[in-house]
Formats: structure tokens, C-alpha cells, sequence
């Protein structure tokens, strides 16, 4: 990059930001003072809120975090609320939002900084779980108005186009941070680094880009090149395993439904399911159901009709969950592969974090015992499915 285009790319993205970027409180809540007004420079923000927002922002679109954001501050107003809240309402309250694991380690950042102030450098928040240098950046700029860049992945679109990269954003980080450090208006990074992720969340967009209206078309190799939806550059995708997982709803002569625990290891960690697991080659699918309960809980369970089939494709695998009613009859639940079982009523079944998917698989139970209307299945759409 020409060092002498860097004032003029900086002028023109701050008057385009001015004019037409999510400036409106209730966009972007956090990033605004008392009485709805946006922070004028080097005035800080109160840090909380832009934490939050920032980790929640990790791999999520905005108008998807939004809601959240709202529920969450208002359950959890201070530092001190969040640090002593119990996990499971941490969890419930992130249900449907995906990537569980970043509710857990707000839950545990919350305790780790009420033990000091705010940090005011990038050692501070990566010293903190959960916490890349993008993030840290993001919040950095965004509470105190500190000059440090960012590079979510709006930002690695805007750039990648900007000097047409030939390789991936992920194989030329050094030189992506450059850029970004070297564009970085070190006068305003609060409203430089909003500017950046707006062009890329509302003009530079994944598909059908809308250059006219960029105010960087000007400058931007990958327009020059007549084709700048060929950007960024990217890796052949990889064919994903696939897997049938069988699951079990089982009920007792109560009417209760068991439920499991997952260990807060993984990607859903912490979260309840529907116990169940891999089907084996050549195993009829009500022999996996069978299997994997004895294996997991040690019971024995006559295995009952299909209540649902469906699917879901995570980043790694591709997974079919079949899903059958199952009666208990025998053996006492014990949490072999889990953190703990439990029996509950089905109208109870909202009251537990569980990974979205999972609100199907309820929602078919309440209608097929006829309590579709007595209970709201946890999730939202979007979110992963119950994993194996």
C-alpha cells in the first residue's frame, strides 16, 4: 500500500462512516454515551457492554446479536452480577446464540476482572479466556478510543479486495495485520475501526458487493480487476465426514423425559441433551439408541417409533440425528460419559440449556404427548445441533 493513499483512503471511509454507517443507538447500543450520543474522540466508553458485544460479535452478525446483547445486559447489568451468576443461567441465557464455550469464558473473565481494573492494552485482554487480538482490539478502540486494528472477518473481506491478495486472508495474516495497522487512523481508531466493519458488513459484502457505493472503488485493485466478488481468494473446500447419531428420548412410567448433562469440554459444553451417540457400521439404528444408553447411562430401554429425523453441518462433519421414543426399563441413570442425568417433565424441558437443534426435537415431543401450547422449546434458529 502506497503510504501516500493511507490519509485520503482514511478521509474517505471516516465521511462515508459519517454519512451512511449504523450510527443509530439502537444498531449498536454499546457503542454509544449517556442520552443515545456517539463518544467524541478519546472519550471512553463504560467497557462492559462493549466486552460483551465484542465476544458475542465473534463469528455472529449483528442483527443475531443484538437481542441477546439486550437480554444479557439486563440480566447481568455490572462486572459484579455476571461474576456471581450460576452457569446454568449463563448458558440458558446464550441459548440458540451458538459457541457455547464463549458464554462460559465471559462467566469466568467476569471473575478474573474483579480482581483488577479494566485493562487498557492488548497484554491485558489476551490475558483473559476467550480473547484473540482481533477482539481485544475491537474492544480497545471501541471503550477507550486506543489505536489498536482489528481483523474480524468483514475486515479481511474489505482488505483482501482492496489490494486483490492472491492467497487466502488466513495464509497472510502478518501482512493482513500490517494493512490494518497501517490504515488505522491513529487520531480516531474508535470510528475508523467502525467505519472498516460497516463497509464490510453493508457495501463490501460477500456476495454482489456494492462498489458504486464504496468509497474506496477508487482505489480498490479487486474493482480494477472487474471481478471483485473473486475476492477474497479461497481454499478448495474440503468434503465433510458425514455421521448418523441416534438419539433417545426416554420416558419412564412417570412421564418423565431424561435428560444428560454434556462435560463442559467441547464445543457445547455444559449444555443438556437427549442422550444418544454414533451408529456403527452395519447397526440398525434402534441398536445404536440401545447401545449408546447402556454405554452412556448404563440402562436398558425398549426402543420405541422415530419422533424425528434431522441435520445439521458443522464446520467439521456433517451429522443426521434420528431421534426415537424410548421407554426405561431398567437399570438406575448414572452419568458415565456426562456430568449428571436427570428425570424432568417435558414441560420443564425449557427451563435447561440445550443446543438449539435440540428445540425440534422438544417441540415434537410436547406435540405428541398434546403439550404442544403448555411449554416454549429453548433455541433459536441458527443455532448448532445437538452433538455427538
Amino acid at each position: 500500500m502506497d503510504d501516500r493513499a493511507i490519509p485520503h483512503l482514511r478521509s474517505q471511509l471516516l465521511a462515508w462512516w459519517q454519512a451512511h454507517g449504523r450510527r443509530e443507538p439502537e444498531q449498536k447500543p454499546w457503542m454509544f454515551a449517556a442520552g443515545g450520543r456517539f463518544p467524541d474522540p478519546g472519550e471512553p466508553l463504560p467497557p462492559l457492554g462493549v466486552w460483551i458485544a465484542e465476544v458475542m460479535l465473534q463469528q455472529t452478525q449483528l442483527q443475531v446479536v443484538l437481542p441477546y446483547w439486550q437480554r444479557w445486559m439486563a440480566a447481568f447489568p455490572s462486572l459484579e452480577a455476571l461474576a456471581a451468576a450460576e452457569e446454568h443461567d449463563v448458558l440458558l441465557l446464550w441459548q440458540g446464540l451458538g459457541y457455547y464455550s464463549r458464554a462460559r469464558r465471559l462467566h469466568q473473565g467476569a471473575r478474573q476482572l474483579l480482581e483488577q481494573p479494566w485493562p487498557r492494552d492488548l497484554d491485558g485482554w489476551l490475558a483473559l479466556p476467550g480473547i484473540g487480538r482481533s477482539t481485544a482490539g475491537g474492544i480497545l478502540s471501541s471503550a477507550f478510543d486506543l489505536p489498536e486494528a482489528i481483523l474480524d472477518g468483514n475486515v479481511k473481506r474489505v482488505l483482501a479486495r482492496l489490494i486483490a491478495s492472491p492467497r487466502p486472508p488466513a495464509r497472510e495474516l502478518k501482512g493482513f495485520w500490517r494493512l490494518s495497522e497501517q490504515l488505522l487512523d491513529p487520531q480516531r481508531p474508535r470510528a475508523f475501526n467502525q467505519a472498516l466493519m460497516d463497509l464490510g458488513a453493508t457495501i463490501c459484502t460477500p456476495r454482489n458487493p456494492s462498489c458504486g457505493a464504496c468509497p474506496w472503488m477508487g482505489h480498490c485493485a479487486a474493482y480494477a480487476s472487474g471481478d471483485p466478488a473473486a475476492y477474497p481468494v479461497k481454499d478448495a473446500p474440503r468434503e465433510l465426514p458425514f455421521q448418523v447419531i441416534g438419539v433417545g428420548v426416554v420416558l419412564n412410567d412417570a412421564g418423565e423425559v431424561l435428560i444428560d448433562q454434556r462435560l463442559n469440554e467441547g464445543l457445547l459444553g455444559g449444555l443438556w441433551e437427549f442422550p444418544g451417540g454414533k451408529q456403527e457400521p452395519g447397526e440398525a439404528i434402534e441398536a445404536t439408541v440401545a447401545r449408546e444408553l447402556m454405554e452412556e447411562l448404563a440402562i436398558t430401554v425398549e426402543v420405541g417409533e422415530e419422533l424425528i429425523t434431522l441435520e445439521h453441518a458443522y464446520s467439521h462433519k456433517k451429522l443426521r440425528f434420528v431421534v426415537h421414543l424410548c421407554r426405561w426399563t431398567g437399570g438406575e441413570p448414572q452419568p458415565l460419559a456426562c456430568q449428571q442425568v436427570r428425570w424432568v417433565r417435558p414441560e420443564q424441558l425449557g427451563d435447561f440449556p440445550f443446543p438449539a437443534a435440540n428445540a425440534r426435537i422438544i417441540a415434537a415431543l410436547l406435540e405428541r404427548l398434546g403439550l404442544a401450547d403448555t411449554a416454549a422449546a429453548p433455541g433459536q434458529p441458527g443455532d448448532s445441533a445437538a452433538a455427538a
